[in-house]
């Protein structure tokens, strides 16, 4: 496992994160137990969860928000103390209407919801899951910067922001001496490429760390869905995930299909490639990896030592190439 700095803070992160979304939400406490133990035991030192992470994602049921946050509580135990610990606020955790944003009174009342559920005393990186449109940025920055102070949080970051909206923030932050976002965590792989470009050169001139998530395009670049075919039992697809199903297309399970004879010609893993070709970027941090299962962060481990070619840059390139309006 690499480890690199987290954009221009001290603070050091393996180049694979484990993503949480699947505990409490598809797999229960001993499995989530499995797979923090196979991602521990490759070196990983850096894991990512959300107060909205849990089965209230899919039924709309508040008080089952937070089981992924729980479930890490009750895990960690001794282990908090190697580890990079990161969660998020913003999503509805209520059904008042002070419950959800990045209101100074929503950010406090979530950042001590989540030590609860965590069972620690700090989380070492707090983000913003995505912009409030509705709440002014500097109020959100002032109740961020006090946290850090308080020691409540160590570091600040923000998900789903764009670049001006980062720029605005560190403006703002500047001027009146406040912690700044020391990272961003944008949707990116071989099929979502709108972040190359902005995004991601604004993150290298600044020095703003970058942690993509769904690096596998939310399974679609793992092999396991085929055009023509009824999605696996079990699968995200199956459930109906509406994110991913608005990725489905005949153009992409095409595109999908020339990746597979790729990498079947290079003798390597699907998932393994799309990982590794996100952190072959140099903008990139670490990438977040969603797992289920414990072999799934094998796969994973094995991706964060994986060197691509220029020859194999190239060819992926060519396969998921996006049109320039």
């Amino acid at each position: 496992m690499q480890f690199r700095r987290l954009g221009n803070s001290g603070l050091k992160v393996s180049n694979l994160c484990l993503g949480t979304m699947a505990f409490g939400r598809w797999i229960d406490e001993d499995s989530s137990a499995r797979v923090l133990d196979a991602a521990l035991d490759a070196g990983v030192n850096f894991v990512d969860t959300a107060d909205v992470y849990g089965k209230g994602m899919d039924n709309d049921t508040p008080d089952q928000k937070g089981e992924s946050e729980a479930i890490l509580g009750s895990l960690l135990g001794a282990r908090r103390q190697r580890l990079v610990l990161a969660t998020k606020v913003r999503g509805e955790m209520g059904r008042g209407p002070n419950e959800q944003g990045l209101s100074r009174g929503h950010i406090m009342a979530a950042v001590d919801a989540s030590l609860r559920r965590l069972r620690t005393d700090y989380i070492d990186l707090y983000q913003c899951h995505s912009f409030d449109p509705n709440t002014p940025i500097e109020e959100s920055l002032r109740a961020l910067d006090d946290l850090v102070r308080q020691g409540k949080v160590r570091y600040i970051g923000c998900s789903n922001f764009a670049a001006w909206q980062i720029a605005k923030a560190h403006g703002i932050s500047e001027r009146l001496g406040l912690a700044r976002f020391v990272s961003v965590q944008p949707q990116y792989s071989l099929l979502v490429r709108d972040v190359e470009g902005e995004l991601l050169p604004f993150c290298r001139s600044e020095g703003v760390g970058v942690i993509p998530y769904s690096p596998m395009a939310r399974g679609l670049l793992t092999g396991k869905y085929r055009k023509g075919e009824e999605p696996p039992a079990g699968t995200r697809a199956a459930a109906g995930e509406k994110r991913l199903h608005a990725l489905m297309s005949d153009e992409t399970f095409d595109r999908v299909e020339r990746f597979r004879a790729a990498c079947t010609e290079w003798g390597l893993a699907m998932p393994q490639v799309a990982t590794a070709w996100v952190l072959a970027n140099p903008a990139v941090t670490s990438a977040i990896v969603g797992a289920s299962k414990p072999e799934q962060v094998a796969d994973a481990a094995a991706a964060a030592e994986l060197q691509l070619s220029a020859e194999q840059l190239q060819t992926l390139d060519q396969i998921f190439a996006t049109p320039r309006g």
